[in-house]
């Protein structure tokens, strides 16, 4: 059996080649943290590069949609204390956001909600996600129909993803096309009430009736 030549010491890596590649690798770290990471997470951008490249942008709705969930989470929470984060360096939100942020942000949540319509009137359930998240979906309109549209907004874009008339249930996968809310719309276009209730579970963050 032939085994492959042991390496001589000449055709090891100098220690000052060692230095050099690890300087090399924590350089290219520090550049793609500045020009990339800070503006597409958190809208920084101290090179301009993020701007060039449409990253602060998502940066910034990113930082806005967190804000928006978070005053949500807070007026919902009346009981809880309200104390505002004083001394947050850039370090603690970078590791907040990697470290912390992210295992939650993956975590599948479920929730089940119920809308009564009566004849002529709408609701409205989104739920808050980022650009590429999923979620599981199934409605029902419990033995009678509705007019439906499942679209999404955010950060001065929308989409519609689907739409029907005279719809009994729906269910399938939404895929959010950008960050903000994605969700449905139902119209009762019959003469009685209609109860429509609505499954969902996946990557987002909340969900709430919208009006």
């Amino acid at each position: 059996m032939y085994n492959s030549d042991t390496p001589t010491r000449a055709e090891l890596p100098t220690s000052a080649q060692l230095l050099k590649s690890t300087a090399i690798a924590i350089i290219s770290a520090a550049a793609i943290l500045v020009a990339v990471v800070l503006p597409s997470e958190y809208g920084i951008d101290p090179t301009g590069a993020g701007r060039m490249l449409g990253l602060a942008e998502m940066g910034e709705i990113k930082t806005q949609l967190a804000e928006e969930a978070e005053a949500d989470r807070l007026r919902d929470a009346p009981n809880a204390i309200q104390t505002p984060q004083q001394g947050s360096s850039l370090l603690d939100r970078i590791y907040s956001e990697f470290l912390i942020g992210t295992a939650h942000a993956q975590e599948a949540r479920t929730d089940e909600m119920s809308v009564v319509l009566a004849p002529g009137e709408g609701a409205e359930i989104k739920l808050l996600m980022v650009k590429g998240a999923q979620a599981n979906y199934s409605w029902t309109a419990n033995g009678a129909v509705v007019n439906f549209d499942t679209h999404g907004d955010g950060g001065g874009e929308n989409i519609s993803y689907e739409k029907g008339r005279g719809v009994a249930e729906d269910e399938g996968v939404l895929e959010a096309a950008f960050d903000g809310n994605h969700g449905w719309f139902w119209r009762n276009r019959t003469a009685a009430d209609v109860t429509v209730t609505l499954r969902t579970s996946g990557a987002y963050s909340d969900i709430k009736r919208m009006m």
